[in-house]
């Protein structure tokens, strides 16, 4: 399940057009935890898209959010982000 979430993620935040974009699954790091006993993963994401210029960075996670959309309520149960704009890394 994990590598169908995570090209589910990378398809939904391509609507985001990163300039780069890097998924990685930490799931295993959490076995035991509640969120994967109910079957959502630990994602670490890096992203860079010219669409988070002029936001901060709680703006950019709820833009990252609502790409996501239903994956934050069911198959994603934890996302560490960093999210850039191109000018910034």
């Amino acid at each position: 399940m994990s590598a169908d979430t995570v090209a589910r993620l990378r398809e939904r935040l391509n609507t985001l057009q990163p300039q780069s974009l890097e998924i990685e699954d930490e799931s295993h790091l959490h076995a035991g935890h509640a969120g994967a006993r109910s079957g959502g993963g630990h994602y670490r994401l890096h992203i860079v898209a010219a669409a988070f210029a002029g936001n901060n960075t709680v703006a950019r996670h709820r833009m990252i959010y609502d790409a996501a959309g239903d994956l934050m309520r069911g198959a994603v149960h934890a996302l560490s982000i960093r999210a850039f704009t191109p000018e910034e890394v």
